[in-house]
């Protein structure tokens, strides 16, 4: 897979951004709306231009397209093709990237096995869920076998319950696949669950970068006030009380 490493990032909100995020690792952009998550994605993408450079694996990739940067990208708009049903949507990309038939149809079923989708094959967005719907639009992106796998607050429109549960299944895939990951969200209990690292982002800029425990414990004050962290008070003495038996307060 690959690292990505952005380098003076510039582009509308985001200011002179530097970030590494390690090969295989699942790295979480938090942060409020407006504070520059959605560019960021799309930068990595290559879907804007922007100031700055991007590596992946050392290698830059700013004079390469879109479509040959081997970028997979779920929006939060799923952007199911109402007309086609999922093994078809499944196999757009592919189909796109003319590969033979046999080989989008071997991709397709280890797609719908991996996504436990399988049953589902024949049926049109309409006729989904929104947790089934969601499985689709992953495999979708999973199609090409991209190195990099960028999540745009995925589980937004989805219930606690249903969202829980695709968080758990997502994050245990995620490491199955080994794909570099990064999974936009503005809840840091999303956040904490599915993190090896997350990434504070506010006005544009990274304010905090560091493991759940560590945004939380010892949170910048801008982090702080954003994910409501408590106040943590150190204690230089103490004194303990000590409390009588029963006996001897008769005895008294």
């Amino acid at each position: 897979m690959s690292s990505i490493t952005l380098k003076n990032i510039s582009k509308y909100i985001c200011k002179d951004i530097n970030l590494e995020i390690f090969d295989k690792e699942l790295l979480v952009l938090l942060g409020p709306n407006g504070a520059g998550k959605s560019t960021l994605l799309n930068v990595i993408a290559g879907l804007i231009d922007y100031e700055g450079s991007v590596s992946f694996s050392n290698l830059p990739v700013d004079k390469v397209p879109a479509n040959k940067r081997r970028v997979g990208y779920l929006f939060q708009e799923l952007n199911l093709f109402p007309h086609l049903d999922v093994s078809t949507n499944i196999a757009y990309g592919l189909r796109i990237q003319k590969q033979s038939q046999d080989e989008i149809r071997t991709r397709v079923e280890e797609l719908l096995q991996i996504m436990k989708i399988k049953h589902l094959s024949s049926r049109y967005p309409k006729e989904l869920s929104g947790g089934e719907k969601q499985r689709v639009a992953l495999a979708r992106a999973l199609a090409n076998s991209p190195r990099i796998l960028l999540l745009d607050e995925p589980m937004n429109s989805l219930d606690y319950r249903t969202s829980k549960y695709l968080r758990t299944e997502f994050k245990t895939l995620q490491k199955k696949l080994g794909v570099t990951t990064i999974y936009v969200t503005h809840n840091f209990y999303e956040a904490e669950e599915m993190a090896d690292r997350i990434a504070v982002l506010d006005k544009g800029r990274v304010e905090q970068i560091g493991s759940s425990k560590e945004i939380f414990f010892h949170p910048t004050e801008a982090v702080s006030d954003f994910i409501g962290a408590p106040n943590i008070l150190t204690c230089d003495y103490y004194h303990r009380l000590s409390f009588l038996k029963s006996t001897e307060i008769k005895d008294h």
